[in-house]
């Protein structure tokens, strides 16, 4: 079978009695870094050296078939550096794999950024959305953003440092200047820090440098309180005042919740 074991996301003390005894007896372990794996296996006292494969974006198309003929014949042990395998890390290639051969895939659970920095940021978890992490490119990111403008759930995003405020401004223009977010900053390390409130007031924060690894939590659209007509009325009032067409749809587009893409194209047939 397949094992895709959860690991520490920073403190050791949350590795799980089950991780511990399934790294004991591993005899094939898939890593995202095997140095990486070698640590945590000494820090974790375990003296077990199973054979290490590595598995990383970028060989896990070629490496996903033949880790899953392997699982056929032995059990194989997949984890990440940190956290659970095939949550925006490798692992999801081998899984869909394993299971197009019927290879029985299983679980270790455990740490998850993604659900901690959701549980302790304060905004709804009762319907959520894990984005991973957003474009490098600023064009793809506020395009991303921008489709994401009236989604009525939380969202979660991972994010680097270096572009913690930039992806924060481009938050505020997308999604209006009121809407509620948290970041979460080294969960589970000596230095974990919550910080909430609104993009604007976020990115004073973070242009100081930010360091570590960056959850950032999105609370989701407010119910459309505007209908259509009036919000196309709004664009154009906009346009008729010397904003940019594009511009326009998406200022109305943060302010209403509704796309800015239909609202743009709303308005061309309109004229």
């Amino acid at each position: 079978m397949i094992i895709l074991a959860a690991t520490p996301i920073g403190n050791l003390g949350d590795a799980s009695r089950r991780l511990i005894e399934v790294l004991e007896n591993a005899e094939v372990v898939a890593a995202e870094d095997t140095r990486t794996t070698q640590r945590l296996l000494q820090a974790l006292k375990i003296e077990n050296r199973p054979r290490l494969i590595a598995l990383h974006d970028h060989n896990e198309k070629h490496k996903a078939v033949e880790l899953a003929e392997l699982a056929e014949q032995h059990d194989l042990v997949v984890v990440s550096d940190a956290g659970m395998p095939a949550v925006s890390d490798p692992g999801y290639g081998v899984v869909a794999a394993a299971v197009e051969r019927g290879v029985t895939v299983t679980a270790i659970p455990g740490p998850s950024a993604v659900l901690m920095a959701l549980a302790i940021s304060g905004l709804p978890t009762d319907r959520f959305t894990f984005e991973g992490f957003l474009p490098r490119k600023p064009g793809e990111r506020r395009q991303a953003l921008a489709a994401l403008a009236s989604e009525p759930r939380t969202m979660v995003f991972f994010e680097s440092p270096s572009r913690l405020a930039s992806s924060l401004a481009d938050m505020g223009s997308a999604f209006g200047a009121q809407r509620r977010i948290a970041v979460c900053r080294e969960l589970t390390k000596l230095y974990e820090e919550v910080r909430r409130g609104t993009a604007i007031e976020l990115i004073a924060w973070a242009e100081h440098g930010v360091k570590g690894e960056i959850v950032v939590v999105v609370e989701g659209a407010s119910p459309v309180s505007v209908s259509a007509d009036d919000a196309l009325a709004q664009v154009q009032a906009l346009v008729a005042s010397g904003t940019r067409l594009k511009d326009a749809c998406a200022e109305v587009s943060a302010a209403t919740g509704l796309s800015s893409r239909d609202l743009y194209q709303s308005a061309l047939a309109a004229r």
